[in-house]
């Protein structure tokens, strides 16, 4: 049996190839107007698979960049002020020996070094109650604005650690500790800069005394300085390896999301071209003559 091929299933089968081919034109058109070849899930499952995932990625490892820079610039922010202590503690030490001395010394002259060593011990207090991004940077997590109490001494941060997390693997203290590099009360380089002081003017045999603490707590100064380095270091290196990977995802994200765009233009022309052509001669099979009709 012969099936008979109507001039309805012609034209509908034309109209369909023309729609198709239309489609393919605006698809062509979209994805020059937005620059991307996926538009929607439907465009590429895999590759819409394939462009979260990256851009989780990205988007993570753009947190451990802001991460390691906020580390960075608590590190950074401690070491400049350790190394103003350092220089501080330096001037004491001098001013220390010169108090200490067996030649003569009038009292004036006494008087008017402790009264620098004690300018200097409120240069130390606000040192030690540095803060960055008004938090005190020796505070660990404290919610107040000072590590120290001005009049006390006394620690008044909580020594916890500010943590910031470098990668899926390992994280950064980016707090210094308070108490191990200025003490606390009674035993804080506050109270030994005032026993300076006070017997620079008295009893000068204690200067000696006063001196081995002011060189231990001076080396507990360096050790943390060297500390703090160690860990800038780790974060600045952190920054880097983040920012890299970022770029190196994105140019993947960009070849699986971005079209090519002379191929695509050639192909939006050769569609074009390849519709026009299809729209002329299906106007020639939908023009059926009379005689068409009347059989």
């Amino acid at each position: 049996m012969t099936m008979r091929i109507t001039q309805t299933s012609i034209a509908a089968s034309t109209l369909a190839n023309l729609q198709s081919s239309l489609q393919r034109s605006s698809r062509l058109q979209e994805q020059l107007s937005s620059g991307k070849v996926i538009n929607r899930a439907s465009d590429s499952p895999s590759g819409t698979v394939s462009s979260l995932a990256l851009r989780t990625q990205i988007g993570a490892n753009e947190q451990y960049s802001r991460n390691a820079n906020d580390a960075k610039a608590w590190l950074g922010t401690a070491d400049s002020t350790l190394q103003s202590v350092n220089s501080r503690l330096q001037r004491v030490r001098e001013l220390t020996l010169s108090a200490s001395s067996t030649g003569n010394m009038d009292v004036n002259s006494r008087q008017a070094l402790a009264a620098e060593v004690t300018s200097l011990r409120s240069e130390l207090m606000g040192l030690a109650n540095t803060t960055y991004a008004g938090r005190p940077i020796f505070g660990g997590t404290t919610s107040g604005s000072q590590a120290f109490d001005p009049t006390t001494y006394t620690y008044v941060g909580d020594g916890g650690s500010v943590v910031r997390r470098l990668d899926a693997r390992s994280t950064v203290d980016a707090a210094a500790s308070g108490t191990a590099v200025f003490g606390d009360g009674a035993t804080s380089v506050f109270t030994l800069l005032d026993d300076i002081a006070a017997h620079a003017v008295g009893d000068t045999s204690q200067l000696a005394g006063d001196l081995t603490k002011l060189d231990s707590r001076s080396q507990q100064v360096l050790q943390t300085l060297t500390d703090v380095g160690v860990r800038y270091n780790r974060a600045e290196a952190a920054a880097t390896t983040a920012d890299n990977t970022v770029l190196s995802l994105r140019t993947t994200l960009s070849g699986v999301e971005d079209i090519d765009l002379p191929k695509t233009i050639m192909d939006l022309q050769l569609q074009q071209t390849t519709y026009q052509a299809a729209l002329s001669a299906t106007a020639k099979v939908l023009q059926p003559s009379l005689m068409d009709f009347l059989r």
